[in-house]
């Protein structure tokens, strides 16, 4: 899909400056984001989705083990990547707002750095469907959303929202869709947020509250990375094409 819009982002900010303790011990000497799924760091495959979206200016925030995830950056000549130290963690929201100064006022694009998804054809890949539905006059946010009834069994997800005729995301815990990780945010939604530290749930909350929360349904594969097992099953199921596409 061809970006047709002015309002189609053209820049990034990937969130990889977390401890992934959740997948301990396979994070206690790799970053999260330098995992690999089938071969492939999840780092890289978001850059290789960045690439396919026609973005190529990102920022990567770093803290922990912050070297490599900088390596994996530098060794990357399809793409402009700037890298933010974060000295102690800013936590999700902080860390983009850190690093607002280098992005211009349009919207762009947030994505978790253990972000796992799988984009099917005859369906608008995920960042360019984000990009298509993204509607600055309504929105302030636009959330990457996933049927919860599409997950695998035990996966621990409750799910996050509920969706309108229009779009319109409305928190519900045990909603039929969980947040995916991708969005679009408008810089302007950073307005009278706290310095330092906060997390970008806030601006969810704070979207929602003025109606301009919105979600896209990813209509490919999503994964949840959160456990060792986790990744086992990720990996299981990206070496066997029937499986991906039955998820």
């Amino acid at each position: 899909m061809s970006k047709t819009s002015d309002h189609m982002p053209t820049q990034a900010v990937i969130l990889a400056a977390g401890f992934g303790k959740r997948m301990r011990p396979l994070t206690e000497h790799c970053p999260k984001p330098l995992l690999e799924v089938d071969g492939r760091t999840m780092l890289d495959r978001i850059f290789d989705a960045l690439v396919e979206a026609d973005v190529r200016d990102v920022i990567v925030n770093t803290h922990y083990l912050a070297e490599q995830v900088e390596d994996c950056c530098r060794r990357r000549k399809d793409v402009n990547i700037r890298t933010s130290y974060e000295t102690e963690i800013l936590e999700t929201g902080g860390g983009v707002k850190k690093v607002l100064q280098h992005i211009d006022k349009n919207p762009f694009y947030v994505l978790n750095g253990d972000v796992i998804w799988q984009d099917f054809p005859g369906h608008a890949p995920a960042l360019q469907g984000l990009a298509g539905t993204w509607n600055p006059e309504k929105m302030d946010l636009l959330l990457m959303v996933y049927p919860r009834e599409k997950l695998p069994e035990g996966s621990g997800l409750q799910g996050d929202y509920e969706i309108d005729d229009a779009g319109r995301l409305q928190h519900k815990i045990g909603g039929p869709y969980v947040f995916a990780g991708p969005r679009i945010v408008s810089p302007a939604l950073f307005d009278n947020t706290p310095e330092g530290a906060f997390s970008f749930l806030d601006l969810f909350h704070k979207a929602q509250n003025a109606g301009r929360l919105y979600g896209f349904i990813h209509q490919g594969a999503w994964h949840h990375a959160g456990t060792p097992e986790d990744l086992a099953a990720i990996n299981a199921i990206y070496r066997n094409p029937r499986k991906m596409a039955a998820t």
